[in-house]
């Protein structure tokens, strides 16, 4: 009792302590105009979520969390049940196929199983998603912190941006930016491009400011992002595309049609399970990405944790870009940077090791098989070796591909067979043919960027993919 009593006058002084600096900080608060003018703004916003009051409240700056909720995942439930029978438990994601058990796999094998399972569960929630997604990483938001409230002023002051918070279907609630082009005299403004930024990327200083110039743009902030809420596993990343979906056709008005997916780096997970999940969006555009996550994992990675890397990424961080991406049927546009140090399994001088080439080459052998053999992989492989616009155009010129021709060649078959991916055109083409096909399709589905991997992409590369 001797040591309890003195603990308690401590406590009581510091309680008491911390009582009076609230109190100050109140009374300071209700003595200032400008905190008082803010205060009825925001209630005034909440009893009345109107146009008008939120681009008051979009005047100040404050924590996110009492930012009113202006869409919620189940005010259009009637469509969304039926279409993707969402519920509370998410969207649905592509599941890894499971292995064939047979008779040895009992109730033994299971045990003895269960401590790599533990130990990948540990390692994605700790470790994994934390290097996966550093910024969700609250030291690094703070050290950001200035840099990001900037961009938002930016956008709200001098694009006239539209800041809205999304309540996703695991609750997670979505900081997004909204900048609307439509009534302008841009006639690209009717277009909606919906940025998913990078790993460390916030739509504030992200890449957001690419389709900037003449697009309606809307970014969206990961969550555990800034004002963003939850988690960055792949489960809530895909839960809060199909909200951000949802709220640019139910509440902005545009239709799939209308929306392009523009995505940077990791971005390209949420932007290619949109693209399947929405198959009538107009286009898809993939900056700096990769086919898998698992190689660049391993990247970095020691080479004893190959096994609990792969099996930590199959089971709880499965990034399949590529499996996604050919589910689309849609225009797809990959930009690869030639100097890119992240995708790059090897070093940024090896462009053969950057796993845009293996996205690159998955998607048009699914798309168009025939086309895709052995003689045509080389080929293609050989253009890819080229780092540079001169070196393109060599390999190019070599084989003379006849570019009306392909294009012929590619319209008779969509004519008469439909564009359902995917095609057995080239099935009585030339080995010849089935080589300029292959780079002719290649060159209209990647394009190359001079740059390192956080070289923020210009405008005037921003180009919306070949459709045919």
């Amino acid at each position: 009792m001797s040591k309890v009593v003195p603990f308690s006058h401590y406590a009581g002084t510091l309680l008491l302590l911390l009582a009076g600096v609230a109190c100050l900080r109140g009374i300071g608060r209700w003595t200032n105009p400008h905190y008082i003018q803010f205060i009825t703004i925001l209630e005034e916003t909440h009893r009345n979520n109107s146009p008008e009051n939120k681009k008051q409240l979009s005047a100040y700056n404050f924590d996110f969390k009492s930012w009113p909720v202006d869409f919620h995942w189940k005010e259009p439930s009637s469509w969304k049940d039926t279409q993707h029978g969402l519920s509370h438990k998410g969207v649905s994601l592509l599941r890894t196929e499971p292995l064939h058990r047979g008779t040895a796999d009992n109730l033994l094998n299971r045990v003895k199983k269960l401590p790599c399972q533990i130990a990948s569960f540990l390692v994605a929630h700790t470790l994994g998603r934390r290097m996966l997604y550093p910024g969700s990483v609250y030291l690094l938001q703070k050290a950001l912190m200035p840099m990001l409230l900037q961009g938002q002023a930016r956008l709200v002051e001098e694009f006239n941006g539209r800041r809205a918070k999304l309540v996703a279907c695991d609750g997670n609630e979505i900081d997004t930016m909204f900048i609307d082009r439509r009534g302008t005299s841009e006639s690209q403004g009717q277009k909606l491009v919906i940025c998913c930024e990078g790993n460390a990327g916030f739509y504030e200083v992200g890449c957001l400011s690419t389709p900037l110039e003449g697009y309606s743009v809307l970014g969206w902030n990961h969550p555990g992002f800034a004002g963003s809420t939850g988690v960055p596993f792949p489960q809530n990343e895909a839960n809060a595309m199909d909200v951000v979906i949802q709220f640019a056709i139910h509440r902005l008005n545009f239709q799939p049609q209308d929306i392009i997916l523009y995505a940077w780096s990791i971005g390209g997970f949420t932007a290619t399970w949109a693209a399947m999940s929405y198959p009538d969006i107009s286009a898809v555009i993939l900056d700096a990405s990769f086919d898998d996550l698992i190689p660049l994992a391993l990247k970095v990675m020691p080479d004893s944790w190959k096994t609990l890397v792969t099996r930590t990424v199959r089971q709880h961080l499965n990034l399949n870009n590529a499996e996604q991406l050919c589910r689309y049927q849609g225009p797809v546009l990959l930009i690869r940077r030639t100097k890119d140090e992240i995708i790059t399994t090897t070093v940024p001088d090896d462009i053969m090791s950057n796993r845009g080439n293996n996205l690159l080459l998955k998607l048009l052998q699914h798309r168009y098989p025939k086309v895709m053999g052995e003689e045509s992989l080389r080929v293609v492989r050989q253009w890819l070796e080229a780092s540079s616009q001169l070196e393109e155009a060599s390999v190019y010129s070599r084989w003379e591909v006849d570019e009306d021709w392909c294009v012929s060649v590619l319209r008779s078959y969509q004519t008469e067979h439909g564009g359902d991916f995917p095609w057995s055109v080239g099935d009585d083409i030339s080995e010849d043919g089935q080589r300029q096909l292959a780079l002719f399709l290649a060159r209209k589905h990647l394009h190359n960027f001079e740059a390192t991997h956080c070289t923020p992409l210009p405008p005037h590369e921003f180009q919306i993919p070949w459709k045919l």
